[in-house]
């Protein structure tokens, strides 16, 4: 076990426990991911993403504890236990998508606990921004711009909440980190840019490998099935912790009663590809518990998990096929879009431009402007002459070669 590259650990964790319980359990989870606290106790500044954004009045509870988000007492022990453990500044960041210009407000809804442990917010919507290549280039984009503070960041902390996702299957630590990129145009990207069929589940590793978390805590004391907002709670009664997020989700897959090495249109993967499997043979990370020093205090499954199916499988196929098909044809005829439409946004279906403009934010479902042909997808691109983003196009050809 000591020779392996990844550790992961998950402890029991009763959800009824109190608030200095919970911080003793987490520390017990944290404390034998060496590599996590060497890299963290070196740190001058350290950028948190908690899974936890969200307008106040619709906060949902489920056996006392946050449905949908990380729960507050488990907020605080993380940010106890770094403050015990490091010196760094800390800094949290997070995108707003709920109204008010997509501009975080000042009393958002864990403000007070971050005020509580000195830590500074910033709103990784607004600026400055910087453009960050993919190491080694992307599984979607060779880069992204992103807000500068992980510019100054010397390490990266992901805490999410264990659920499952209509469209990803789950979410964890790696899709806790789709809250990063900026969403006003015209320096941003409108959420639907990147939470596209094909594009959402290459996307996640792309940032994974940007920002690469060193710790990675899941919050599973409850958790919620079906999706991920909406959906019915369950009872876990467990915390998790790694130094990957890509092994610590595989292990959290694991414990949902989910196979990692699963992947669409196996459940929970409806809809979309395992982002997971994608980022494992990518070479980020890794799905193969063989090859993680993974110890747990509680056993498989923790509770009933599954994604709700919103669709039939056979219009999810149609519009992953045709979703590839736009993509591949926008790649052909690349030079004449580029003559009509540079520097807009266009939706593309049945090999037609069916909408352009400067800003795609406020059109609504994707279903409704679809039009009669439900079955054919709508596919957003921005019309850049020099593709500064670097689409990496042949995914569609992959998705299409893995549907036939």
């Amino acid at each position: 076990m000591a020779n392996r590259q990844y550790t992961v650990r998950a402890s029991h964790c009763d959800h009824r426990a109190s608030e200095q319980e919970i911080y003793e359990a987490l520390k017990r989870t944290t404390d034998p991911l060496e590599r996590s606290w060497k890299k963290l106790e070196k740190a001058r500044r350290i950028v948190l993403k908690f899974n936890m954004i969200k307008p106040p009045e619709r906060i949902e509870y489920f056996a006392g504890r946050r449905r949908e988000l990380v729960d507050d007492a488990v907020a605080r022990a993380v940010l106890r236990l770094l403050r015990e453990r490091t010196t760094a500044e800390l800094v949290a960041t997070d995108t707003y998508p709920y109204g008010n210009g997509h501009v975080t407000p000042d009393d958002f809804n864990y403000r007070y606990i971050l005020d509580d442990f000195g830590v500074r917010y910033v709103d990784s919507n607004l600026p400055p921004f910087a453009t960050y290549d993919v190491p080694g280039g992307g599984c979607m984009f060779d880069r992204y711009l992103l807000n500068a503070i992980f510019a100054e960041a010397d390490e990266v902390v992901s805490i999410a909440k264990m659920k499952n996702h209509a469209f990803m299957g789950i979410t964890l630590t790696l899709k806790n980190l789709f809250g990063l990129p900026p969403m006003i145009p015209p320096e941003g990207r409108t959420r639907s840019y990147y939470h596209h069929l094909i594009r959402l589940s290459y996307v996640l590793p792309d940032l994974g490998m940007i920002t690469k978390p060193c710790l990675n805590i899941v919050e599973a004391l409850t958790g919620q099935w079906g999706r991920e907002w909406g959906g019915e709670g369950r009872i876990c009664n467990a915390l998790m912790a790694g130094d990957h997020p890509v092994a610590t989700d595989a292990c959290g897959m694991t414990l949902m009663g989910h196979d990692p090495h699963s992947d669409w249109p196996t459940p929970p993967f409806r809809r979309d590809r395992n982002h997971l499997l994608i980022a494992a043979k990518h070479g980020f990370g890794t799905v193969d518990l063989n090859e993680i020093d993974f110890a747990s205090e509680v056993e498989a499954p923790l509770a009933e998990f599954d994604s709700v199916s919103t669709d039939p499988d056979a219009t999810v196929a149609n519009w992953r096929r045709t979703t590839c098909e736009q993509g591949l044809i926008y790649q052909d005829e690349q030079r004449k879009l580029i003559d009509r439409y540079r520097g807009e946004f266009i939706y593309m279906q049945d090999g037609q431009v069916v909408w352009n403009g400067v800003d795609p934010s406020n059109l609504g479902s994707r279903r409704k402007l679809s039009g009669d042909n439900k079955d054919s997808a709508l596919w957003l691109k921005y019309v850049d002459p020099e593709e500064g983003e670097g689409e990496r196009f042949e995914r569609y050809n992959e998705c299409l070669r893995l549907a036939s």
